[in-house]
């Protein structure tokens, strides 16, 4: 059940932003000097071009941004190479980018201070070579790894390119794999669909040694054949949340829901109106965020802008604007925990 993650690598697809659109809503920063980690972005070349000084210019724009994250996104694979090394090369360009931020040339932000990166766990103990060459290339800063295992029997609802096997985290090769992430002390990072949450749930609970974190709430999809669906949707997502939730191992990254598939559809405003406000994006979130901070817990539970993914629907400034309105009622120390510490001790990065 091998993913073949060279397959279509650094495509060219059509990914744009409207910055001019963006620019029209500016927002005063709620809370300037609270720290911030943001434990989920992507650099990339897709005819929209997001990489290190794009990057800089948004963890710039008022937040008090201490570290970010970088997350696998098939990114600069290393053309003619072995197909299960050529994800290596993300990892490569991207530590060039955190050696550029911690030269301090760049500011205080220490942009991609953890990276994330692919290996395609379904080769089983094979992957041992894929991980080394990764941790060879970027040492410390490298983390974990990220297999997307998105699947719907709808196949007009897709988030990632290529195909995805049905059922791979209960893949026995796969667990193989996933079993090497203990050698490596590496973390694991899902990034799943709402419905799949049991099969992540099962995996957790067969590794407890393995820190697993579940990427975008765990994807209420609100699109296509689900688009009528939100009450029942949502759920079945409070409902296998709450079951994951119950795996001391396994995390949640609260974001994600600027994207399409979540059906919320900021993304597709009339662009003669102003983008949407942080009020408005906290009042259609705060139900999963509250319930995820319910099952979780706060040392549990880190904010992530997912850009530039989610800058399809706001840009940065009201992106965390949003997420701060919704711990408006947290005390300091959950708000730390929320915005830094829980992502700086989920990927063991070094104290601000």
């Amino acid at each position: 059940m091998a993913i073949n993650p060279a397959s279509a690598p650094n495509e060219r697809v059509h990914f744009d932003i409207d910055e001019a659109w963006l620019a029209k809503l500016r927002e005063p920063i709620i809370e300037p000097d609270l720290p911030i980690v943001d434990p989920h972005h992507h650099l990339w070349d897709r005819g929209y071009r997001y990489l290190f000084d794009e990057l800089l210019a948004d963890t710039g724009s008022g937040h008090n941004i201490r570290a970010t994250v970088f997350l696998q996104c098939r990114s600069m694979y290393r053309a003619g190479a072995d197909p299960a090394l050529a994800p290596v090369g993300e990892t490569e360009f991207v530590n060039g980018a955190a050696a550029m931020s911690a030269s301090g040339l760049y500011g205080n932000t220490r942009l991609c201070a953890g990276i994330v990166g692919f290996a395609d766990l379904a080769l089983g103990t094979s992957v041992d070579r894929v991980l080394d060459a990764h941790l060879r290339v970027a040492g410390e800063r490298f983390k974990g790894v990220r297999n997307s295992s998105v699947w719907d029997g709808d196949p007009s609802v897709k988030t990632v390119p290529g195909e995805i096997p049905r059922g791979l985290l209960l893949d026995g090769k796969f667990r193989e794999g996933f079993a090497r992430l203990g050698r490596y002390g590496l973390t694991f990072d899902a990034w799943l669909f709402h419905h799949q949450i049991p099969d992540l749930t099962d995996l957790a609970r067969a590794f407890p040694g393995i820190n697993v974190v579940l990427n975008h709430i765990g994807g209420p999809i609100g699109i296509n054949a689900y688009a009528n669906k939100r009450e029942e949707v949502m759920r079945l997502w409070r409902d296998n949340v709450a079951a994951l939730a119950t795996c001391p191992n396994v995390y949640v990254k609260l974001g994600g829901m600027g994207m399409n598939v979540m059906g919320f559809g900021f993304d597709d405003r009339d662009r003669h109106k102003l983008p949407v406000s942080s009020e408005t994006l906290a009042a259609a979130w705060r139900p999963y965020i509250e319930h995820c901070l319910a099952t979780f817990g706060v040392e549990r539970c880190m904010f992530e802008s997912n850009f530039p993914v989610d800058k399809r629907t706001c840009n940065y400034a009201v992106l965390w604007n949003a997420f701060k309105r919704l711990t408006k009622n947290c005390s300091e120390e959950e708000k730390t925990a929320l915005f830094s510490g829980t992502a700086r001790r989920f990927y063991r990065l070094p104290a601000a």
